[in-house]
């Protein structure tokens, strides 16, 4: 037998449909391609798809960022979700992928534009809470000078170029371009399935992304806008409604007059990561005190611990608690005040001291640019604002103003100012890293014993505080000598940012690991109220930041506010109530979570405290009259 036979044959057919199968699949592909590139439509979608990422150049350019570096892998895929969802809501409205990119991107060029002119005039990006204020920026635009720089240039080119490309031949096809019907439908669905994610689920702090604070360019101009527009909006409190908030202030007695002379001078310092650590953390060990002074301060003075509602950073936040009475606590997590909820001619203590006669100032040794500071404190009727530039014969330490330079301000604004004063002034001397270098500043605190070695930026930042405590030791001492009564309430606005390690090394655990009391220990920082005149002096007092501002008015003598009234109520109270929890006058702490273990009484308090402070924040055209201030005529 032929051994040939034996060898299985492949019918011809079946052979060639083999040999044919990928080949089929090849010239698909290429019918396909082929058809694609011959189809006159496709230089149109081609723009199309480009055209969002021509708009993100166009507004980081005007957003003074550099649009390649500056923006990370999530903030960059939001960035572009948001400017390819206005390019298709474009087409679709128009039925033309030209015509929609044509209009999408100029809309975001024009918003670039003024969003460049609002960073170039006030020093920060556009914020939902402008939109209120368009009628008053229109009444001021003309008087400011609108002379393209660079950036405006180069966005002018991108816009220019790709406005010239939509225009090349081949031409649209004519009339409108309808999707087909599971198009269309898909697509509004998808939008809608985005927005609802993005405004009303937690996807935004799942991926890590807030709305900026300090750098407000940082997320890019539209990511940011869309992030601050979403945590703008703030649910009203179980059982709030207007009548609620005016029956609240119907109940109340009235601001309390008081026969005490109020001070001629009232200076108020939040001084930059200012912390007595060794108060707060027993264990831990350096090699001398860097607060000799702050601690032998006790005549006519009252002094303790603030509980602030930041630790490590976001000093805004404190002012605003400070300031206008409100609690973080309230409002969502990681957002700032400054820059999505205050609003033109919010009643403050600035307004409150205004109101009886006070010139009001601000000063702040650094730039006007940070937090939205320019409107806020416009909003809220300082007469004077002052920042780094202001600033005579300015020293340093490390690259910050000085505190000694900053209170050498603070006498003058005093020797020039006629008539009573208020001031209130942010320092910057101690600001974080710790690893700038020793400019005009000695290496006097070091870690010692079991804790040296926790942190390697350490040294810098202690050496800065015992600088702080001989700035107020002259600031004290100046203000001795002086005929002019004068109050200075002073207090940090958060602890130091020295790493988790060095944390962990203190508590001598995981930082998850910590008991209320031991959170409550990273959250605390020193206050005081000094006069130089007789007040009752009081030491170990224990306060959050919402409520130091009606300590000091009733230290001061100055009548409160039905709102303060409020405020002292919880002074006796819940003298701590804060973002993490709060205290009892008997030193009983609870976290946040415990709020069901507060008694009705305390219950009852902090919930119409909720109810006011919303109302204040939030219904302003529902304020029950002079409930915030000045004084309800009514009353007296």
């Amino acid at each position: 037998m032929n051994d040939q036979t034996l060898i299985p044959q492949t019918e011809p057919a079946v052979t060639e449909e083999i040999a044919a199968a990928p080949q089929k699949k090849v010239s698909r592909l290429r019918l396909w391609l082929r058809g694609v590139l011959h189809d006159a439509r496709t230089p149109a979608r081609f723009l199309f798809l480009m055209g969002p990422w021509a708009a993100y150049l166009c507004v980081e350019y005007l957003n003074e960022n550099d649009p390649f570096t500056a923006l990370n892998h999530t903030q960059l895929l939001f960035s572009a979700l948001w400017y390819y969802l206005i390019f298709w809501v474009a087409r679709m409205v128009t039925g033309r992928p030209k015509a929609g990119a044509r209009i999408a991107v100029i809309l975001c060029f024009l918003l670039g534009l003024a969003n460049h002119y609002v960073l170039e005039f006030r020093g920060r990006i556009i914020f939902p809470v402008d939109l209120m204020t368009l009628r008053t920026a229109a009444n001021v635009a003309d008087s400011y000078d609108y002379t393209p720089d660079k950036n405006v240039w180069i966005a002018v080119g991108i816009l220019a170029v790709y406005l010239l490309l939509l225009a090349l031949p081949p031409k649209q096809v004519k009339g409108r371009q309808k999707l087909k019907k599971i198009t269309a439908v898909g697509s509004w669905a998808a939008i809608a399935v985005f927005l609802y994610a993005f405004f009303y689920t937690p996807l935004l702090p799942t991926v890590g992304i807030w709305a900026q604070q300090w750098k407000t360019q940082a997320n890019g101009f539209l990511l940011n806008f869309m992030t601050a527009l979403r945590y703008s909006f703030v649910s009203a409190p179980d059982g709030y409604s207007p009548d609620a908030a005016q029956g609240i202030a119907d109940g109340a007695g009235g601001g309390t007059a008081t026969d005490t002379q109020p001070p001629e001078n009232l200076l108020v310092i939040m001084n930059e990561s200012f912390s007595d650590l060794q108060a707060s953390f027993p264990n831990l060990e350096l090699t001398e005190d860097p607060l000799p002074f702050y601690h032998s301060l006790t005549k006519n003075t009252v002094k303790g611990m603030m509980v602030s509602p930041v630790t490590g950073g976001g000093t805004a936040n404190v002012e605003f608690e400070y300031l206008t009475g409100d609690s973080l606590a309230f409002l969502p997590s990681s957002t700032v005040a400054y820059q999505l909820y205050c609003y033109n001619g919010m009643p403050s203590l600035v307004s409150q001291m205004s109101a009886l006669g006070y010139h009001t100032a601000s000063f702040h040794p650094y730039l006007s640019s940070g937090w939205n500071r320019t409107s806020v404190y416009s909003w809220m009727g300082f007469d004077q604002q002052l920042y780094e530039e202001d600033v005579v014969n300015p020293q340093y330490i490390r690259n910050y103003i000085s505190d000694a330079s900053d209170y050498e301000q603070l006498y003058r604004l005093t020797d020039e100012t006629k008539g009573p004063l208020f001031t209130f002034n942010v320092t910057i001397q101690n600001h974080s890293g710790y690893a700038q270098g020793w400019n005009n500043l000695e290496r006097s605190v070091e870690l010692a014993g079991s804790s040296r070695g926790s942190s390697a930026v350490a040294a810098q930042y202690f050496s800065l505080i015992k600088e702080s405590d001989n700035a107020i030791r002259q600031l004290i001492e100046h203000y001795q000598n002086t005929d002019e009564r004068t109050m200075i309430v002073f207090f940090g606005d958060h602890q130091p940012p020295l790493g988790n390690d060095f944390y962990e090394k203190l508590y001598g655990k995981k930082l998850d690991d910590r008991t209320t009391k031991e959170v409550f220990q990273q959250y605390e920082v020193p206050f005081f109220i000094w006069a130089n005149y007789d007040i009752p002096a009081q030491d170990g007092v224990t306060i959050s930041s919402n409520m130091l501002g009606t300590l000091t008015m009733e230290l001061a003598g100055i009548q409160l506010t039905d709102y303060e009234q409020l405020h002292a109520k919880l002074l006796d109270a819940l003298p701590v109530n804060t973002t993490i929890g709060f205290g009892r006058p008997d030193g009983t702490l609870l976290s946040e979570t415990d709020e069901s273990a507060l008694s009705k009484s305390e219950e009852q308090l902090y919930n119409d405290y909720r109810i006011m402070a919303y109302n204040h924040l939030f219904d302003d055209k529902n304020q029950p009259e002079g409930y915030f201030g000045p004084y309800p005529d009514a009353k007296g």
